[in-house]
């Protein structure tokens, strides 16, 4: 398969408005073309030479000898086997594929979808125009066919199939828009570029669920370093539908990760959102940001006022995170001014006392409690502090209480 390789390696992606070549997301590794291989069938035994003839319908059945499993190969085959054709027979092969995908029988049009994909590494050229009209067929499996091959060609032609997607994510038929999101999420993991022009798109559109289904593909997004993902989640979170905003506000833990500064921009604007899964999502994000950080500590503080109990609660917990001492027990105990809730009252209480100088006796005696430290052995004690030794006589006269120089009665 070294030509298709060479091909795909040819291939430019492009941005279709500005014709500038878009950057691939992640390893750019070769196509792995078992992907895009139909099923398993006879077609892989078919004789190089026999492949022509039969997919073009002008060899009937051929039979296969007993030492590849035997059996009877039919125009099917030769149709699936096409982009196994020699190097030499290309080009009459790209237009066998041609007349296939445009043939009055169904049957022959399926077949060849099923090959469209693996053969497009070889040769693309018309390819992509003949999916277009065969996601537009009249029948119901040649469409179904058409869909399975755009989710396998989309991410590697993203360009070729642009204007395909943006008509398949509008299709009223449920089918047609899951399968069209579907390959848009599968080339956003290989052309970031790529999604985010859809989705600078999708979420500009009056169809909420066009704008639900898009700002899920916002999480394929997130790890990317790139401004138009940022303003996206960002949109997003204005949103008037509470799960577009929810869908936005699940990167923000991911965003935590790789973009710090900006995430704790976007996470502000989350913990003011009037919805509990905006703010619970943010809440998540919060809490990996960096607390040292000035717009930090406000939000925590600012949070630690909120009406919202979780949020609160989780900036209560952060306090001695970004405070300490004084300051610490200073805001707890303007704190507990406003708070109803028993447990953040407790904790707040906990933290408002100074346990050196408020605290009971149990808790200043824990506090100013020695550190336990382990028994020394007289080898190990320094010289001056080891006991001085005595003779078995200065022992007994020690313990009948009589001074050295006294005799014995």
């Amino acid at each position: 398969m070294r030509g298709s390789r060479q091909v795909a390696r040819e291939y430019i992606a492009r941005d279709p408005r500005t014709g500038r070549p878009l950057t691939r997301s992640g390893k750019k590794d070769e196509v792995d073309i078992r992907l895009l291989l139909p099923p398993d069938g006879l077609w892989r035994v078919v004789p190089e030479s026999e492949i022509i003839g039969l997919a073009s319908g002008n060899k009937g059945p051929i039979e296969l000898p007993r030492t590849v499993g035997g059996g009877f190969a039919r125009r099917r085959d030769g149709i699936l086997a096409l982009h196994r054709a020699m190097e030499s027979q290309m080009l009459e092969a790209h237009a066998v594929l041609l007349e296939c995908l445009d043939d009055d029988s169904p049957e022959i049009r399926t077949h060849a979808l099923s090959s469209l994909p693996s053969f497009s590494l070889r040769k693309h050229e018309g390819l992509l125009q003949c999916l277009s009209d065969r996601l537009l067929d009249e029948d119901d499996g040649v469409r179904d066919e058409a869909m399975i091959a755009l989710k396998k060609m989309a991410p590697i032609f993203p360009s070729g199939c642009e204007s395909i997607l943006r008509r398949e994510l509008r299709d009223n038929r449920k089918n047609h828009r899951d399968s069209a999101f579907v390959a848009l999420k599968m080339t956003a993991e290989s052309w970031a570029e790529t999604g985010c022009l859809h989705l600078d798109e999708l979420i500009r559109e009056e169809d909420v669920d066009l704008r639900r289904r898009g700002s899920k593909i916002l999480r394929v997004l997130a790890s990317k370093s790139s401004a138009e993902v940022w303003d996206l989640i960002g949109w997003c979170l204005e949103d008037v539908d509470p799960d577009v905003r929810r869908n936005s506000a699940r990167t923000l833990n991911s965003l935590a990760g790789s973009e710090p500064r900006i995430a704790a921009i976007l996470v502000e604007v989350a913990m003011s959102d009037d919805d509990s899964g905006v703010r619970k999502s943010a809440i998540s994000a919060l809490k990996r940001l960096d607390m040292q950080s000035p717009r930090v500590s406000k939000m925590i503080l600012d949070g630690a006022r909120d009406r919202d109990y979780n949020l609160r609660k989780a900036c209560i917990d952060l306090l001695t995170i970004i405070l300490s001492g004084n300051e610490l027990r200073e805001t707890a105990s303007e704190l507990l001014k406003q708070e109803t809730r028993p447990d953040l009252r407790k904790r707040l209480s906990s933290l408002a006392i100074d346990i050196e100088m408020e605290g009971s006796e149990e808790e200043k005696n824990r506090f100013l409690a020695a550190l336990d430290t382990p028994a020394i052995s007289d080898e190990e004690a320094p010289l001056e502090e080891r006991p001085v030794e005595r003779s078995k006589g200065e022992h007994h006269k020690q313990e009948l209480g009589r001074p050295e120089s006294e005799g014995s009665p």
